[in-house]
């Protein structure tokens, strides 16, 4: 089981903009551009598109904005690419080879998937599959998943199972708010996907459901974000 811990609203440390270079050393490093990486940011109901009349509200997007500031601050950056998709672009053969796939040159890509919503039920899914076809899923990242419902299942194009994600890392924020609004409402309907075990880092916060960049961003298990996560990883890929 990985590290469980709770983050109340006064505990939030946003990490903002980071450099791609090691945690203790705040230069940036310069490498030769020899290794590539790809993230897909993955949106739930009625985030890139309307979902029965609600959205788009483009909440991971708002969480890849710190992603793409911390990646142009490096020399590498041009190794580094990111795509907003909907969960609906993420299931299904055709899908996947329309906007996920042909976003990827070749098997030795490093992967980072951060869905949230239905898109962190989706793009779970997707880290298996992608897994399985020989691409390296460095990180997973699931912003309080939705899913489990049946009713949401009914009415939504996401996969009918639970997902058993692949990836070299999986961290998991579960939205725990003290006060609830309309975003937590809705993902109540859909049922969270609630992890016992199965992520490395398995953390719940006190931030309601829409609130993606915060959960992105705010300080973790070892004092660290998931957004620090994912730097530290491409740190380790280009360096490698």
């Amino acid at each position: 089981m990985g590290a469980v811990n709770a983050v109340s609203k006064d505990e939030k440390k946003p990490v903002g903009s980071l450099e791609l270079t090691c945690p203790s050393d705040e230069t940036l490093k310069q490498f030769k551009l020899q290794r590539r990486i790809v993230a897909f940011f993955i949106g739930g109901a009625g985030d890139k598109e309307s979902y029965y009349g609600f959205g788009p509200k483009n909440n991971v997007d708002y969480a890849r904005t710190p992603f793409t500031t911390s990646v142009n601050l490096a020399e590498y950056a041009a190794g580094c690419t990111s795509f907003h998709l909907g969960y609906n672009q993420v299931i299904g053969e055709d899908n996947i080879k329309a906007n996920v796939l042909i976003n990827l040159k070749c098997k030795s890509d490093a992967v980072y998937i951060v869905g949230h919503s239905l898109g962190g039920w989706n793009g779970a899914h997707l880290s298996s599959i992608l897994a399985d076809m020989g691409y390296s899923v460095k990180v997973l990242v699931t912003l309080d998943p939705v899913g489990n419902g049946a009713m949401v299942g009914a009415i939504s194009n996401i996969y009918p199972e639970t997902p058993k994600p692949k990836a070299g890392l999986w961290i998991n924020v579960l939205a725990a708010p003290d006060k609830t609004n309309f975003s937590d409402f809705i993902a109540g309907m859909g049922e969270q996907w609630r992890l016992e075990d199965g992520p490395n880092v398995n953390s719940k916060m006190d931030v309601n459901h829409e609130e993606a960049d915060i959960m992105f961003t705010t300080v973790l298990a070892d004092e660290k974000s998931a957004l620090a996560y994912v730097i530290q990883s491409i740190n380790k890929h280009f360096r490698g």
